[in-house]
């Protein structure tokens, strides 16, 4: 019975380590520069566009243009990371953060297209 109270203790803790919702690259910051066709398109892509298109009376956030200028311009970073400029985007829930600092990095390093 003791052996057996050991065992359902020993699996428990593994199980609830292995619970842990974090990924090592939603831990680490971005590094290096990155570019818009690169790490940037693909975020836009898939939670921005679908209310960010030519077609709304958004900013457009299909094209490398489009993205730049939403942020020097439109307060896209601001809007990304708090609701001190409007309401905080995406409507659906934040970016993560990794997402969020890599638009970050690449604005700082002169968005860089390729």
């Amino acid at each position: 019975m003791k052996k057996i109270k050991i065992c359902l203790t020993l699996l428990s803790s593994i199980f609830i380590v292995s619970c842990e919702s974090n990924t090592y690259s939603e831990l680490a910051p971005p590094t290096g520069n990155p570019t818009y066709v690169a790490n940037i398109e693909h975020i836009m892509e898939h939670n921005c566009i679908s209310c960010h298109s030519g077609t709304s009376q958004y900013p457009n956030l299909e094209t490398y243009d489009g993205v730049k200028n939403a942020c020097t311009n439109a307060n896209l970073i601001c809007r990304i990371e708090s609701e001190s400029c409007g309401a905080r985007m995406p409507l659906g829930g934040s970016l993560p953060q990794t997402d969020i600092d890599m638009i970050k990095l690449w604005a700082a390093n002169g968005f860089v297209k390729e």
